[in-house]
C-alpha cells in the first residue's frame, strides 16, 4: 500500500467488511483451538465487537498463512484490539482515521486524557489507550506474558532488525494487522 490512493483503498475495504456479519463457524473453531482452553481469554474475544472479530481472525489467518503459528501470537492477533470494546461506534472510527490521516496532531489532542472525559471525546481517548487496555484485560485474563507485550505493544512500530521472540512475534503482528 503505497501512497493515498493505496491507503483510501484499504480504508475503504475496511469499512465495507465491517458492515458485513460477523465470524463463521469455521471461524470459531480456529479461535477456540488458539485460546487452548483458556475460557477467560475467549471471553475477552467475544467482548469485540462482530467487525473486530472479523478483523482480529483475519490477523490471525494471514499469520497462520506465514507459516507463523506461535500461540503467543495467534492470542494477541485475536486480543490486539479487545480494548476497543469499551466503546468505539463506527462514526468515531471513521473520523479517527481521517483525522489520522490528515491532522493527527489533531487526533492526539482529541485523545489526551482520561477514560472519565467528556462523552464525546471518550472514543479518542480509547482509540489512544486500547492497547494498554487489552494488555490488562489480557493479564486478568490469564494470558502468558508474551500475549500481554505483544497486546501492549502491537501499534508501535517494531525494529527494523529484530533480534529477540518479543520483538519477531511484534513485528509478524504489526505487519498482518497494517494489511487486514
Amino acid at each position: 500500500m503505497t501512497g493515498i490512493g493505496g491507503l483510501a483503498h484499504y480504508r475503504a475495504r475496511q469499512f465495507l467488511a465491517a458492515l458485513k456479519p460477523g465470524v463463521s463457524a469455521a471461524d470459531w473453531t480456529l479461535v477456540e483451538s488458539a485460546f487452548q482452553k483458556n475460557t477467560s481469554a475467549l471471553a475477552l474475544f467475544q467482548r469485540l465487537s462482530p467487525a473486530d472479530r472479523r478483523h482480529a481472525v483475519a490477523v490471525l489467518r494471514a499469520l497462520l498463512a506465514c507459516g507463523q503459528n506461535h500461540v503467543a501470537l495467534q492470542q494477541a492477533a485475536l486480543l490486539h484490539d479487545v480494548g476497543k470494546a469499551l466503546g468505539q461506534p463506527l462514526f468515531y472510527r471513521v473520523v479517527i482515521v481521517l483525522l489520522d490521516a490528515f491532522w493527527p496532531a489533531g487526533l492526539r489532542k482529541l485523545a489526551r486524557g482520561s477514560l472519565t472525559c467528556l462523552a464525546w471525546r471518550r472514543p479518542f481517548v480509547i482509540h489512544a489507550q486500547h492497547p494498554q487496555i487489552g494488555a490488562a484485560w489480557a493479564q486478568e485474563a490469564g494470558c502468558q506474558a508474551l500475549v500481554v507485550a505483544l497486546i501492549r505493544l502491537h501499534q508501535e512500530k517494531p525494529p527494523d532488525y529484530p533480534r529477540t521472540l518479543l520483538e519477531n512475534l511484534h513485528r509478524s503482528l504489526y505487519d498482518a494487522d497494517g494489511v487486514n
